[in-house]
C-alpha cells in the first residue's frame, strides 16, 4: 500500500504543477514533450546507475520464454526477456500514453472537462477487467463494495447535472476511454511477466516513444518553445516517471482491481485537498462527499 500511496502522490502533484500554471499562457504541447523528455532521460541515468544492461545473459532465447508465458502459470522473463519484454510493452504504451492525451485535449474542447475527465477516468475499468479474465484476481466482497465507492466518488467529482443533460456518448470519448484504459493496463502487461529490476528499461521506451511522437506533432503545429513551458514540463517529467514507477511495485503485492480504483480516486482526493491548502480552493459539497467515500472505500479495501 506505501508504493500505491506513493504513485498517487505523484499522480497528484502533476496535476497541481498544471493548475500552478494554468494562469499564464503556456503551450500544452511543448509541455508535454519536455515532460517526456525528462522522465525518458531520468530513465537512462537509472538504467546506467542499476549496470541492468550488464547484468543480461544474452544467451537467452525470448521466443522460447514467449511461448512458455501461455503455458506455465505465474511464469516469469528471464533477465534477458525481461529487457526484450519491457523494449516490446514499453512502445506499445508510449503510442497509448500520447493518444490518451491527444484525445482528452481534444475530447476536452467538444465535451467538456466533465465528461471528458469522467471518461478518462473511468478508463480504470479496462485493466481491472481483463486482469480479472486473464488473471483471476478477484476482489474479495467487502473489497468489491470499497471499489465500488471508489469508482461512484470518482464520477461525483467529474459530473454534473449540466454534462448529465447533453450526455451524448461519441467516438472521443470512446477512443479517451480505451487508451487511457490500455495505457493503464500496460503496467500490468509488464509487470506480471517480468522482472521488476527492468521496470527502468520499460519506462525508457515508454517515455522515449512518447516523446517522439509529441515532438513530431509539436514541430508539425509549428508551437513556439519558451523557456517558461520547457522548464514546467520538466517539473511534471519527474511525478510523471515515478507515478507509474510507484504503480508498477504496488502491482506487484495489491491486485489491480484494489490498485487502479484507489489509484484514480485517491489522487483525485489528493489534488482537491491540495488545491484548498495551496490555491485556496473552496472545496464543492459533492468533493467532500467524494473525499469520504474515498476514505470508506480505502479502509473497505485494505480490510
Amino acid at each position: 500500500m506505501f508504493f500505491l500511496l506513493l504513485a498517487t502522490l505523484c499522480s497528484a502533484s502533476i496535476a497541481l504543477i498544471f493548475k500552478y500554471t494554468e494562469s499564464s499562457n503556456t503551450n500544452r504541447l511543448v509541455i508535454t514533450s519536455a515532460n517526456y523528455f525528462i522522465a525518458f532521460t531520468t530513465s537512462l541515468v537509472m538504467i546506467g546507475a542499476k549496470g541492468l544492461i550488464g547484468k543480461v545473459d544474452w544467451s537467452d532465447s525470448f521466443g522460447r520464454e514467449f511461448s512458455r508465458m501461455f503455458s506455465e502459470g505465474g511464469f516469469i522473463f528471464s533477465q534477458y526477456s525481461s529487457l526484450i519484454w519491457g523494449i516490446i510493452i514499453g512502445t506499445l504504451a508510449g503510442g497509448f500514453f500520447f493518444a490518451s492525451f491527444i484525445f482528452y485535449q481534444k475530447s476536452v474542447r467538444e465535451n467538456g472537462a466533465g465528461l471528458s475527465g469522467a471518461f478518462g477516468k473511468i478508463g480504470i475499468l479496462i485493466p481491472m477487467v481483463l486482469s480479472i479474465i486473464f488473471w483471476q484476481e478477484y476482489p474479495s466482497s467487502i473489497q468489491w463494495v470499497g471499489i465500488i465507492l471508489a469508482i461512484v466518488s470518482i464520477l461525483i467529482v467529474n459530473l454534473s447535472w449540466e454534462a448529465k443533460e447533453k450526455l451524448d456518448v461519441k467516438y472521443l470519448l470512446i477512443l479517451l476511454f480505451i487508451f487511457g484504459g490500455l495505457a493503464e493496463f500496460s503496467n500490468k502487461i509488464y509487470q506480471n511477466y517480468a522482472l521488476n529490476d527492468y521496470k527502468d528499461v520499460f519506462l525508457f521506451f515508454v517515455f522515449f516513444t512518447a516523446f517522439l511522437i509529441s515532438i513530431t506533432y509539436t514541430l508539425r503545429r509549428k508551437s513556439v518553445i519558451t523557456r517558461r513551458d520547457i522548464f514546467t514540463g520538466f517539473a511534471v517529467g519527474i511525478p510523471n516517471l515515478f507515478s507509474s514507477y510507484f504503480l508498477i511495485l504496488a502491482l506487484d503485492t495489491l491486485k489491480t482491481s484494489v490498485v487502479f480504483p484507489i489509484y484514480s480516486a485517491g489522487s483525485i482526493v489528493l489534488i482537491t485537498i491540495g488545491s484548498f491548502l495551496i490555491f485556496k480552493e473552496r472545496i464543492a459539497n459533492k468533493n467532500k462527499v467524494a473525499i469520504l467515500l474515498t476514505v470508506i472505500a480505502l479502509v473497505m479495501i485494505n480490510r
